[in-house]
């Protein structure tokens, strides 16, 4: 059988039809100086001088490598590392956070923090310190298939400063926990790289509240505004904690603190801006959104700009957590939990790993359910694929065995945001 219709927002399984390909994906727009000349004034200065920051910034990075290299070979780079910021746990007991291992992984942090104040991804920080010369992130090594995934970055320069893969954020929860156990002098160089990194957050939001994937602007999507992967969302939730100026934070000045409050306040406003709205209905959020513009925008060749459910589920918790309950953003959450719960899918099954040569498969199986599609066409919010070749399908089955293998295109997380939300309502 084949996956033939949404109805009611359940997946029902009829007589077989033919899977098409339903668009092709169009990757985000950089932002440049000559895009933001056409906005409307004042918009236009506060992302002009955004923009000439941004460069600025990059400048100082690669002049302080450089000096540090000059007349030295440059040593070889930092290991790749797991994603997820491995080696940074933040689920020990408060006193580990005090011992020479926790120290080790602080200090190895320190150590890696770029000129500007922000870190790589995707580094193992139980790993050697950073020595002068070397580079901030390890170099990245993708795929023969997915080189093309990413355009419109300097050769040797990714991702140095940046909010993908919990990085820079994860870094600086670890150095919250760590100080924290260390009030006097051996925690002043953590207290000073976390208040550097906070203002290095500060400095890369963008006007309308958002923040881009990697900061100084690098090019290509990574100038979006990125909910991918938690992003935004994290980045708002760290500044919600930081402002509160509770517990591990409460050594943050009352000024910086208050910063970071308005911070999340222009966080807020963006994401209840960016909700998709169709027919006068409010939906759930994109992955990423064009920074100028703010409508749904594409990022990896397989990752359209559609409506998706992960991304959309943390924007919502977030969104639970303001201190505030205004109605605009009780409206918020309210359709977007009502969205989410409507399409739900029903009735098939997306395996955890790959069955045999032909790989993963989404197959029919009596009572399974719910799942959510990753992505969702904003018009007709019907699941939809996306393949390397920048292809979008309404059949996941269609799609080469290695992005249907390699890409999470169905889970469950909204079914923690549902326990949530009837918290969220009693209170």
């Amino acid at each position: 059988m084949r996956i033939s219709a949404l109805t009611a927002g359940l997946l029902l399984i009829s007589q077989p039809v033919p899977a098409k390909v339903v668009g092709q994906m169009v990757p985000a727009d950089p932002i440049t100086e000559a895009r933001i000349r056409d906005l409307a004034a004042p918009e236009r200065q506060k992302w002009l001088d955004y923009f000439a920051r941004s460069r600025a910034l990059m400048a100082a990075d690669k002049a302080a490598l450089a000096a540090e290299r000059e007349g030295k070979p440059a040593p070889a780079g930092p290991a790749n590392g797991p994603s997820g910021g491995d080696g940074m746990p933040l689920d020990r007991p408060a006193d580990w956070y005090g011992s020479a291992e926790a120290r080790q992984v602080a200090d190895n942090i320190v150590s890696f923090q770029t000129p500007t104040g922000g870190w790589g991804k995707n580094q193992d920080r139980t790993a050697a310190r950073r020595v002068p010369g070397q580079s901030y992130v390890p170099v990245e090594n993708r795929p023969a298939n997915a080189t093309g995934d990413i355009r419109s970055m300097d050769a040797g320069w990714h991702f140095v400063g940046t909010i993908d893969n919990g990085a820079t954020i994860t870094e600086l929860r670890f150095l919250a926990r760590v100080q924290a156990r260390l009030p006097g002098p051996d925690g002043n160089a953590y207290r000073a790289a976390f208040l550097k990194g906070v203002r290095y957050l500060l400095t890369a939001q963008f006007p309308n509240g958002g923040w881009p994937q990697v900061f100084p602007l690098q090019g290509g999507y990574h100038d979006a505004l990125t909910y991918n992967d938690r992003a935004v969302s994290r980045t708002a939730m760290l500044m919600l904690d930081i402002a509160g100026r509770k517990g591990d934070f409460a050594f943050v000045p009352p000024l910086l603190a208050a910063e970071v409050d308005k911070a999340a306040v222009r966080a807020r406003d963006v994401i209840l801006a960016t909700q998709v709205v169709v027919n006068g209905e409010r939906t759930i959020w994109g992955q990423q959104y064009d920074a100028l513009t703010l409508t749904p925008a594409g990022a990896r060749n397989f990752e359209p700009a559609a409506l998706s459910t992960d991304e959309s589920v943390d924007l919502l918790l977030f969104l639970m957590k303001q201190p505030h309950q205004t109605p605009e953003v009780a409206s918020a959450i309210d359709s977007g939990v009502a969205w989410l719960r409507k399409h739900a899918l029903m009735e098939v099954e997306w395996p955890n790993r790959p069955d045999g040569p032909q790989g993963r498969r989404l197959i029919a199986k009596s009572g399974a359910g719910p799942i959510w599609s990753r992505f969702y066409d904003v018009r007709t919010f019907a699941p939809v694929f996306g393949d390397r070749d920048r292809t979008i399908h309404d059949d996941v089955n269609d799609l080469s065995i290695e992005r249907r293998n390699g890409y999470s295109w169905f889970g469950t997380s909204p079914l923690k945001l549902f326990h949530e939300y009837d918290r969220w309502q009693q209170q």
